[in-house]
């Protein structure tokens, strides 16, 4: 029996997939008519802020009693973002011609996820939907506030490495073959470091307009490359090894993966879809593999805490303690408290990372920079003592 339906989605790949959720296998995919649509790298996601507050407040309105209907209606007319306020307007001209609130929402894979939907289904046939749009808004505050955290500690790295690099092009492009012309008036002999950085500038001036091109498209290489499933298994499974780094992603995917099971399983998902979605959240094909092999393993009767202890990815304190809320039927409070847990060790860890970069960057920084700057200023030193 053949088919025709339309879904948005962020592309071809990610119909796919969810069509394939229904047993559903498309013959072709195209896109709707034929406009010409330009994708900008920026200004098309609806902020995950925005979706927090967006939930809160339909469940603080539905809580009060507010027609669903209606309540969609107030926060699409509040919306200053003009995406969020479109997706909202759909969400509510669905509703009110029939549809339920997920399948509305489904509709908008982009904004609203597969997590997002699954918790309103559940919230939906239960009948507690204003409860699991609570829990929905902790849960993507906290998940936001676990990034920033991470992030915050990558920027300011980020940045100075930047700024560093580009000093140095500066100073080789513009600030060296001046000393290089008055070394050259003077014609003393140079020290091996003023030589070194000499040749460095001529190599920096010559190739420039190669080697930065040439980075730009390494960079897309790599990117390409990252998205194939070897790419990105490939690289997931070295980050994972990495000093340091490597521990902190562990620890920001445990705490990723026991807030969301924790807040599938207490929201009446079933265990087995609950790992289907966390593993399809996980941030790491490592991960995301242990999580299905964990499902299935579950499937055929085992615990959830016994495949787990087997991935070599989840510490025994995790692995024993869900061993215990499984046990007293308490699953959603235990993984809830090990999210708690290792959301403090994620802090703390990043804080430590920081403390740990600010003294490599500086020597970094005196390194480079005053490296450069001696070496120069070597020769005049040479002359000086030599007048002397």
């Amino acid at each position: 029996m053949i088919k025709k339906g339309e879904m948005e989605a962020p592309g071809e790949a990610a119909i796919r997939i969810h069509l394939r959720q229904q047993n559903i296998i498309p013959t072709k995919i195209l896109p709707k008519g034929k406009e010409i649509k330009i994708s900008l790298p920026f200004g098309k996601k609806v902020k995950q802020r925005s979706i927090a507050v967006f939930t809160r407040q339909l469940a603080t309105m539905i809580d009060a009693g507010l027609p669903l209907v209606q309540s969609l209606e107030i926060l699409s007319s509040q919306q200053e973002s003009k995406i969020f306020k479109n997706i909202i307007r759909e969400v509510r001209e669905d509703v009110e011609g029939g549809s339920t609130f997920a399948g509305a929402l489904k509709k908008h894979p982009v904004t609203f996820n597969e997590l997002y939907t699954n918790l309103v289904v559940a919230g939906e046939e239960g009948g507690i939907l204003d409860n699991i749009l609570i829990r929905l808004a902790s849960y993507i505050e906290k998940a936001e506030a676990l990034k920033k955290k991470v992030k915050s500690a990558l920027v300011y790295p980020a940045v100075i490495v930047t700024v560093a690099v580009m000093v140095v092009m500066i100073l080789m492009i513009f600030v060296i073959p001046v000393f290089e012309g008055m070394f050259k008036s003077a014609g003393q002999s140079l020290p091996l470091p003023t030589l070194i950085v000499l040749s460095l500038s001529k190599f920096i001036q010559k190739y420039v307009i190669i080697v930065i091109p040439g980075l730009i498209l390494l960079g897309f290489l790599f990117r390409k490359f990252y998205r194939t499933d070897t790419g990105q298994t490939l690289v997931d499974r070295i980050l994972l090894k990495l000093p340091v780094f490597g521990m902190l992603l562990k620890k920001i995917a445990v705490a990723r993966f026991a807030r969301t099971l924790g807040t599938l399983v207490s929201s009446g998902v079933p265990i087995l879809d609950g790992l289907n979605i966390v593993s399809r959240t996980a941030g790491n094909r490592t991960i995301e593999t242990a999580i299905l092999n964990a499902r299935n393993s579950i499937r055929e009767g085992e615990t959830i805490a016994e495949p787990l202890g087997r991935s070599a990815i989840f510490p025994p304190m995790v692995i024993q303690m869900i061993s215990v809320g499984e046990s007293t039927g308490a699953l959603d409070s235990m993984l809830s408290k090990i999210a708690d847990f290792y959301e403090e060790e994620v802090d703390v860890a990043v804080g430590n990372l920081t403390a740990l970069l600010e003294p490599f960057l500086m020597v970094f920084l005196g390194v480079v920079i005053g490296g450069v700057v001696i070496s120069m200023y070597l020769p005049i030193f040479q002359m000086a003592s030599a007048i002397g």
